[in-house]
């Protein structure tokens, strides 16, 4: 397998009662195993229908998708527990505790009641949420029930963890902070993470690699060696990235 996920030459259109829209078209990309990644750019480029393709929820049109080698719409438990996803909202479930929405992918998993407590609880506690396992999640802030949809994502260990603009509604100094303990515990277990943002700062604080996408779904500019890039070179990404988008005619730039 050369890559965690694959986009082969995919187009979706989605058909209307007068008319087909255009989300995705021709996109071809590839995220190496290991490798954080970030898909940037405003309403209408096709990122959240990249998302559903990634999770088997609509077929592609034209093209193929892969996720570890695997059609994520092929039958079968190809990707079971091996791909997860942290979305806007956090989505917990209100009537149980943090623990217990940790634990849930591992109860569906069907690990043992002692060992699924014992792994949750180790991840609350590498996200600082140690002494609110029994907490319910209205008496959490919007950055602490983050924190732990994020652990119940990464709990059952898996390889790929899609990011659906999944720091968007915080504010910036907790997004800042959560966004740093995500890219370190995802890199510390070597997982390949595809992050999906409109914030050019976002993209440049946590990528190896950024794809730039316009509309509908076109690929404007990519670039590499984020991660290594010195303030000079973060610049020069920054006007790259704004060029590319000022230059498309159906979005504006990018922001913070």
């Amino acid at each position: 397998m050369s890559a965690a996920i694959r986009f082969d030459d995919v187009s979706k259109i989605f058909a209307t009662r007068d008319n087909a829209v255009v989300a995705i078209e021709q996109l071809s990309f590839d995220v190496a195993p290991g490798e954080f990644v970030s898909i940037l750019g405003r309403s209408g480029c096709g990122k959240s229908t990249a998302v559903s393709l990634i999770l088997g929820l609509i077929a592609p049109t034209t093209g193929r998708v892969e996720v570890l080698g695997v059609d994520p719409r092929a039958p079968g438990d190809g990707l079971r527990n091996r791909l997860a996803c942290v979305f806007q909202t956090d989505r917990l479930l209100p009537w149980r505790s943090a623990l217990a929405n940790v634990t849930l992918p591992l109860e569906i998993a069907g690990v043992a009641a002692a060992e699924r407590t014992e792994r949750a609880q180790l991840w609350l506690d590498q996200f600082g949420l140690g002494d609110f396992a029994a907490a319910l999640p209205h008496e959490l802030s919007g950055g602490m029930r983050q924190r732990v949809a994020i652990a119940r994502a990464l709990v059952g260990e898996p390889e790929v963890v899609l990011a659906d603009e999944a720091f968007a509604s915080l504010d910036a100094i907790t997004g800042r902070e959560l966004r740093a303990d995500f890219h370190r515990t995802a890199k510390a277990g070597g997982r390949t993470v595809l992050a999906i943002t409109h914030s050019i700062d976002e993209a440049l604080d946590l990528s190896d690699r950024i794809i730039v996408l316009g509309k509908p779904g076109r690929v404007l500019l990519e670039l590499d060696d984020i991660s290594s890039a010195n303030p000079t070179r973060r610049g020069d990404f920054r006007r790259a990235i704004t060029d590319a988008l000022e230059q498309s005619p159906h979005l504006a730039v990018a922001a913070e």
